[in-house]
C-alpha cells in the first residue's frame, strides 16, 4: 500500500486522540471520552480501508464517511472547547481541519475523476 499524507495524517491524529481520550476518561468524562475515541479513530479506519477499494464508487464512499467521521470528531472537540476544564490541544483542532480539508480534497477530485472516465 501506498501510504499518502491523508493515510500518516490520520493516524498520527488518531494517535493524538487516544492520548486526550486518557485525559478525559481520567476526568471521569466517560461518555464524551468513548464518543471522541470512536469518531476520531475511525477517521483513519476508514482512510485505511478505502486505499483497498473495490472500486472508484467504494473510494469515494469510504473517504465520505471518513470526513463524516471527521465532521462528528468536530463536534466532540467544540463540546469539550466549550466546558471549563477539558483544553483542547490547538495542534489537534488544527490537524483536524488540515484532514477535513485533504478530504474534501480527494472527494471532489475522485469524483471529477469518476465522471472523466
Amino acid at each position: 500500500m501506498k501510504e499518502g499524507p491523508i493515510v500518516r495524517k490520520s493516524i498520527d491524529f488518531a494517535i493524538s486522540i487516544l492520548h486526550y481520550s486518557i485525559l478525559l476518561t481520567g476526568k471521569k468524562q466517560f461518555i464524551v471520552s468513548n464518543q471522541l475515541l470512536k469518531s476520531g479513530t475511525s477517521i483513519g479506519a476508514n482512510v485505511f480501508e478505502a486505499q483497498y477499494a473495490e472500486s472508484r464508487i467504494d473510494f469515494i464512499h469510504k473517504m465520505k464517511i471518513a470526513s463524516k467521521e471527521a465532521s462528528e470528531t468536530m463536534y466532540w472537540l467544540t463540546l469539550c472547547q466549550k466546558m471549563d476544564d477539558f483544553e483542547v490541544p490547538p495542534q489537534t483542532l488544527s490537524d483536524l481541519r488540515e484532514i477535513q480539508a485533504i478530504l474534501s480534497g480527494i472527494i471532489i477530485t475522485s469524483k471529477k475523476n469518476l465522471k472523466g472516465s
